[in-house]
């Protein structure tokens, strides 16, 4: 209860000033008048008891005139409202002070500030990526009832179990807070290591302004830590120009190092993961970064395109408290100038010569062939000197260049005969390490073709019968038939277009087995059944380690080209068809069935979301199995149901640790049906792959170094206040307002009282300027 005094309410405000001044008026008159009269017989104490009546005679008359009121009223203080934009980016889980991390220091600075600003209501908000969230509900609901009263370490303990962030965007939260459409606050308050991702460094006081727009207030800024810790690091890796497969690429790689480590000599390697088995080492140099940074520039050739999973990694010194910056995981998305192949055939047949008009045609294949023309046997009656054809050289394509290739198409070819069989494992390990191989049906391909048993058949789709009595090819003709799978597959969609699901007859086709798990069957046999009962398989794709593998068990596609067939199409329908089966093996987007995002990366040590952005019309299961690379094993296997409408669908993954990881994605029709095993090679859709890498920390822990200039300079350019946590205590919070509840005024006196007093004050100074002798 307060108690207070004001003029009653019958006079309007400019009268009650009127009134004052005429009494000050008076009272200067009087004055005038006793300075005057001042040579008169007079005594110095009659002129002071002149004065002293004359004052309070007009004091009287002006209470007399305004007759004050008493007011007592109860009311409530009002703390203004403070928010308070705590960063949870990745950064504040680096140690920070006294041997704690970033993240507890905020919270210790969090209880400081609550304790410090008791009296105003606090509105705690996360800030990382995005639009800032409130730290807890509870605190929430509290500021609209007064957050003073939230218990003392609720706030800390909502930032403690805050999710890290993948960016530090201030000036976001900034502007998100300027634009509410709530209360606004009366200064806001900023907990950070400074390592922000906007504002950036050089303008921070500029940038939070004008996040700010046309909200005054000051910001506040608490550093969560001063000094950086002993650390070395890989901090950026970046790409000098584009990627080509086959074309050098200079990879810049910045090395920092922090806290007084000793860093004059520091190993960098540069490895590419693989499927299976170690890293390939790629790259090595030494960075000086005894100045605190270094810029290293290493030269890789990538032969492979498609996304691809380098680890850069260095030797850090010794007292490095940070090593898991110590290893970055970096994504190169490798391009193609134009698509190599490798096209080598048996025998100059109508099969081989469509394939090979089609591949020199097309400006963005650059293709090397060889036709078989003679075997070493053949007796052609004259010295090797003297012939005109050159020999096939196996040995130099096979040991030298095969990794030059992006894709091997072994068309109608024996093995036996060339000396290829002692590089089939060398074409195994080179589908494994990301290649692409095609095999094309013929005389002399698949089983007949010497290829059951070798290491080149375990890459293959399909399986080969290895027996001695194996048959090796069906010479009834048979019009191949579309799978459910096919159907769905966008591999086969452009020759849809052209021709429906009609194909031309086929002089027949190569015997093979059932599909191997995981392949994909396009095409079967209309009548011709595997060993396990199903259909055989006449095109089936598959994934083996990096790369991917085509069998095409007949050597009729070229009636996609010339034959009565395919002047309903034009002809076009044979381009249609290898221009889907290249791009395919070459992992072109078109061709694929899915697309597999990471929208936020992949963290190691937090959950992990996969977006899985299927083609309209697809319905069915999908299944996303996903591996580590270098060791091979399935680590989890994703569930999803198609609709048809083409919706993203977002999958958690889990916790991952560092490292590479591929998305392997099957989408599996709703119309496949089972066969008398239950798993025929109809039900095994379509696949697509996704590579992507982990790494603890990120960008976030790349650098470890704390930025207290930048919050200066935000406090500094709008008039707040840069503290540490042990200074909390010395910020200028704004302080609290009383909002009154109830109110009541009461008459010192009666108006006749005031009247009567006044009356007797003029008359009382009357008789003593009359004995005094004034007039």
């Amino acid at each position: 209860m307060t108690t207070s005094f004001a003029p009653s309410g019958d006079l309007a405000p400019s009268y009650q000033i009127l009134a004052a001044l005429l009494t000050v008026l008076g009272i200067v008159l009087l004055v005038m008048e006793l300075r005057r009269s001042r040579g008169a017989q007079r005594s110095p104490r009659s002129s002071i008891a002149a004065f002293v009546t004359g004052a309070l005679a007009s004091i009287g008359l002006l209470l007399a005139v305004l007759r004050p009121v008493a007011i007592q009223s109860k009311g409530s203080l009002v703390g203004p409202r403070v928010v308070v934009l705590a960063d949870v980016s990745r950064s504040i889980d680096l140690p920070g002070p006294a041997g704690k991390t970033r993240r507890q220091e905020a919270a210790r600075a969090l209880g400081e500030l609550q304790k410090h600003g008791a009296e105003v209501r606090l509105y705690g908000l996360a800030f990382g990526k995005g639009s800032p969230t409130p730290l807890s509900a509870a605190l929430a609901s509290g500021a609209a009832e007064g957050a003073q009263n939230t218990p003392e370490g609720q706030l800390a303990q909502a930032l403690l179990a805050a999710r890290p962030m993948p960016r530090s965007d201030l000036a976001g939260a900034i502007e998100a807070v300027a634009r509410a459409a709530d209360e606004r606050p009366a200064a806001i308050v900023v907990l950070s290591d400074g390592r922000l991702d906007r504002p950036g460094e050089g303008q921070a006081g500029e940038g939070i302004r004008a996040a700010l727009g046309t909200l005054t207030v000051p910001v506040h800024a608490i550093s969560l830590a001063t000094e950086a810790p002993r650390d070395a690091s890989v901090r950026v890796v970046r790409a000098a120009g584009a990627a080509v497969a086959h074309q050098p690429l200079t990879l810049r790689i910045e090395i920092g190092c922090a806290g007084g480590l000793d860093c004059d000599e520091v190993p960098v390697s540069l490895r590419e993961l693989r499927e299976t088995g170690e890293p390939t080492e790629l790259a090595r140099g030494k960075a000086n970064a005894s100045s605190g940074a270094a810029t290293l520039e290493l030269e890789v050739t990538l032969d492979r395109a498609g996304a691809r999973i380098l680890e850069v990694s260095i030797d850090a010194p010794d007292g490095d408290v940070v090593p898991d910056n110590d290893t970055r995981y970096v994504t190169i998305d490798v391009a193609r100038d134009r698509v190599r192949v490798l096209h080598v055939a048996g025998r100059p047949t109508y099969d081989v010569r469509a394939l090979r008009m089609w591949l020199k045609a097309d400006a963005s294949v650059d293709v090397v062939a060889f036709f078989i023309l003679r075997t070493p046997t053949d007796d052609v009656v004259a010295p090797s000197e003297e012939l005109a054809l050159i020999p096939f050289p196996v040995d130099e394509l096979f040991s030298e260049h095969l990794p030059s290739f992006d894709a091997v198409v072994l068309q109608d070819f024996n093995a036996a005969p060339y000396g290829l069989a002692k590089h089939l494992r060398s074409l195994s390990r080179y589908v494994d390490k990301g290649g692409g191989l095609i095999m094309v049906g013929g005389p002399d391909a698949f089983v007949p073709g010497n290829y059951a048993g070798t290491p080149l058949a375990e890459v293959l789709p399909v399986e080969l019968d290895r027996g001695p009595g194996a048959e090796g090819s069906d010479v009834a003709s048979f019009v191949p038939r579309t799978t459910e799978a096919g159907r769905a597959a966008p591999v086969l969609g452009p020759l849809r277009d052209l021709i429906g699901e009609e194909w031309p007859e086929m002089p027949g086709a190569n015997v093979v087995g059932d599909a191997r798990p995981g392949a994909t069957v396009l095409l079967e046999h209309p009548t011709r059944k595997t060993p396990k009962g199903g259909p055989m398989p006449i095109l089936a794709l598959g994934e083996h380690g990096s790369g991917r593998t085509i069998a095409l068990a007949i050597d009729g596609s070229h009636r996609l080209l010339f034959s009565a067939f395919a002047a309903n199409a034009a002809g076009r329908a044979h381009g249609a068809f290898w221009d889907a089966l290249l791009g395919w093996l070459m992992r072109d987007p078109r061709f694929e069935p899915a697309v597999v995002d990471l929208a936020d990366g992949c963290i190691a040590g937090e959950d992990t979301t996969l977006t899985l952005r299927p083609l309209p019309g697809q319905k069915g299961d999908a299944k996303i199995t996903i591996r580590k690379l270098g060791a091979g094993e399935v680590l989890r296997t994703l569930s999803a149901r198609l609709d048809g409408k083409g919706e993203p669908l977002s999958l958690d993954a889990g916790k991952l640790e560092p490292g590479g990881y591929s998305a392997t994605v099957e989408i599996v029709p709703s119309e496949a049906g089972a066969a008398a095993d239950g798993t025929t090679s109809a039900e095994r859709g379509p696949t697509t792959r996704r590579d992507f890498a982990c790494e603890r920390g990120g960008d976030e822990w790349a650098d470890t170094r704390p930025d207290p200039e930048r919050l200066a300079a935000i406090a500094e350019a709008t008039g707040g206040k840069s503290v540490t946590a042990d200074g909390i205590g010395s910020l200028p919070l704004p302080a609290a307002t009383q909002i009154a509840a109830e109110r009541r005024v009461s008459p010192l006196l009666p108006p006749w009282a005031w009247t009567l007093g006044a009356a007797m004050l003029v008359g009382v100074h009357w008789i003593v300027r009359r004995r005094s002798g004034l007039a």
